[in-house]
């Protein structure tokens, strides 16, 4: 196999065992949209990065983190709801990012392989950084699994039961957030939550238990990356949307199946 490819397959495969866990939490609270915010953020960071002269990864993965933390703090504002809250974070990045883009890069690199990103140009130096991201924010998650597993049920009895919820909460959001900073180059900025909410989303058809669907979450999430991948190369598509494309089919078919049984 040729070394792109398995430097692609590498940099999927990291994000995909790490998404699988914490995707299951943005599946059971509803918090879709909150990736694609982090996501949109994270072009905005793109920008950054080529406004410093600094690594572009860097650049997108400071954005998540201010956003993830930006959000954590205004959550519980009374004068606006967290769907609304979002929406006009989402397009307003998006928006300011897109045109930033645009005016500081007009020849060092296309908007497109921001958006729907360029995973088989990962560079060993990038599957380091994925992976050690994506090892912090395993570990975050597995010390912090429980408590947000209870806030995933009812956030005012894990109150009740000690549960530190803001604290909890902007620990998850920061992880949410460096994981798609980290993210966004190997699938995009459109398509990069698509890794972490389609997978665990599939999952959930067949998971007997939290912990199932977290771990088949992670598995759907590889296989997606493998047949991504592989039919980029096969048929010459774009890598990026070819793996969402992946895990969209596995997600009909999970289901399909789970119907029939």
């Amino acid at each position: 196999m040729d070394e792109f490819l398995l430097r692609a397959l590498a940099a999927g495969v990291a994000i995909a065992l790490v998404g699988g866990a914490l995707g299951s939490f943005l599946v059971w609270r509803r918090m879709a949209f909150f990736g694609d915010t982090l996501a949109h953020g994270a072009l905005l960071g793109i920008a950054l990065g080529l406004f410093l002269d600094i690594d572009l990864t860097l650049g997108a993965l400071l954005l998540c983190l201010l956003v993830a933390f930006g959000f954590a703090r205004l959550q519980g504002s009374r004068h606006l709801a967290s769907d609304t809250l979002l929406a006009v974070i989402a397009h307003g990045t998006l928006a300011f990012g897109i045109i930033a883009v645009a005016m500081l890069s007009p020849r060092r690199a296309s908007l497109e392989s921001y958006l729907f990103g360029d995973l088989l140009a990962v560079a060993n130096a990038d599957i380091v950084v994925i992976g050690t991201v994506g090892a912090g924010a395993a570990l975050v998650a597995a010390v912090c699994w429980r408590a947000w597993l209870s806030m995933a049920v009812d956030e005012e009895l894990a109150r009740i039961e000690g549960v530190d919820i803001e604290r909890m909460r902007l620990l998850q959001m920061l992880a949410f957030g460096a994981l798609i900073g980290v993210g966004m180059q190997v699938i995009g900025a459109l398509l990069v939550t698509a890794l972490m909410i389609v997978p665990p989303a599939a999952a959930r058809a067949c998971a007997r238990s939290p912990e199932q669907m977290a771990l088949g979450g992670a598995l759907f999430g590889c296989v997606a990356v493998a047949a991504g991948i592989g039919s980029s190369y096969a048929f010459d598509t774009p890598a990026g949307p070819s793996v969402a494309a992946a895990a969209c089919l596995l997600f009909v078919l999970a289901h399909a199946l789970a119907r029939r049984r």
